[in-house]
């Protein structure tokens, strides 16, 4: 099979990718066969998760917003997959045009279209890196080179901790990361989370989820809450990601309560 312009070279076309799978259900189209297959069964089986997605996708542009009016001007965004719609540099630079946007992927993919679209950006880029391995994207040259650790930076994990396993500490690494950042600084987070009355459909999504490299948690809003550590919780708290700060100029979105969101903030001490 020969690879469209947009694909790395190297890249496995034979397996679902969650960002991939992601931008699909965004109406994006960098994805392969392979991802819309599985998007469209994981729709079979829990015919709204679409617009859970959808859900997801919203929130991160509220908080994008919500963090510029709050003053921040700098954006770490792990895991941020494939550039769809309401990129966050598009977000942010539209507010505050010295708005700083660093993305991290693990996905070879959306680094490739991020870096693609934002040739000639000087004040956004993207690298690949592992959220597992907090230390090297933090450690990562083009990463220091982008942003100031010495001022207030968000850092966005965005729809990716429900891919990170118990064993491999979601708590830790969100304190590494927390710990690296100074006073007056944010780490927003949104997360899958069971809902009654959906078992089935979300159980079969799991078990779609668990055939792929990256199988996908849920977590309850205390978990998610305890994932954040010590950062104060801004209100409404962990909420669903409908709930947090809702524009009211927008007509008034159906709860989705299979994704959590939240957002933490690092106190500046005297």
């Amino acid at each position: 099979m020969s690879l469209p312009d947009w694909a790395p070279d190297g890249v496995d076309t034979t397996v679902p990718n969650a960002a991939r799978v992601y931008d699909y259900a965004l109406g994006g189209y960098h994805n392969f066969a392979v991802d819309r297959e599985f998007t469209e069964q994981a729709m079979k089986a829990w015919p709204g998760i679409g617009r859970v997605a959808y859900a997801n996708r919203a929130y991160l542009g509220r908080a994008v917003e919500w963090l510029v009016d709050a003053g921040v001007r700098q954006f770490l965004d792990i895991g941020s997959g494939i550039p769809t719609l309401g990129n966050v540099h598009e977000v942010a630079q539209a507010l505050a045009p010295e708005a700083r946007v660093m993305y991290v992927d693990i996905d070879e993919v959306a680094v490739a279209h991020s870096q693609a679209i934002l040739a000639g950006n000087t004040r956004a880029a993207a690298v690949r890196g592992d959220l597992r391995r907090p230390q090297q994207i933090l450690a990562d040259p083009r990463v220091q080179e982008l942003l100031d650790f010495g001022q207030p930076v968000a850092v966005l994990l965005v729809a990716v901790l429900h891919f990170v396993a118990d064993e491999d500490d979601p708590a830790g690494i969100v304190r590494e990361l927390s710990e690296a950042l100074v006073g007056g600084s944010y780490v927003a987070v949104s997360h899958f989370t069971r809902t009654a009355g959906l078992d089935q459909e979300q159980d079969q999504v799991t078990k779609l989820y668990d055939q792929t490299p990256t199988s996908v948690r849920a977590r309850t809003p205390q978990q998610v809450a305890a994932i954040l550590g010590d950062l104060e919780l801004i209100g409404p708290g962990v909420v669903p990601a409908t709930a947090w700060h809702p524009d009211p100029e927008e007509e008034r979105e159906p709860e989705q309560a299979a994704v959590l969101a939240a957002m933490g903030y690092k106190p500046i001490r005297s």
